[in-house]
């Protein structure tokens, strides 16, 4: 899926991203994107539990307008 995620600047902010959905699924595919301020993930976790994840580290997320859900 891909996210729009708000307030990554900076190596940290990609760390603490990726950690975020990996304490979802360990084995999640994921990468960002600072420069557009997407991320492109997959793993066994659904855009809810994601946008969760990502709001509860500090980084506001949304599905991209062209993003698949799941």
């Amino acid at each position: 899926m891909r996210l729009q995620v708000e307030n990554m600047s900076c190596q940290h902010c990609v760390r603490a991203v990726t950690a975020a959905l990996r304490a979802l699924d360990p084995q999640a595919q994921v990468e960002v994107d600072l420069a557009r301020g997407e991320v492109l993930t997959e793993g066994k976790f659904d855009a809810e539990a994601a946008i969760r994840a990502l709001a509860d580290a500090d980084y506001p997320a949304r599905l991209s307008a062209d993003a698949d859900p799941a």
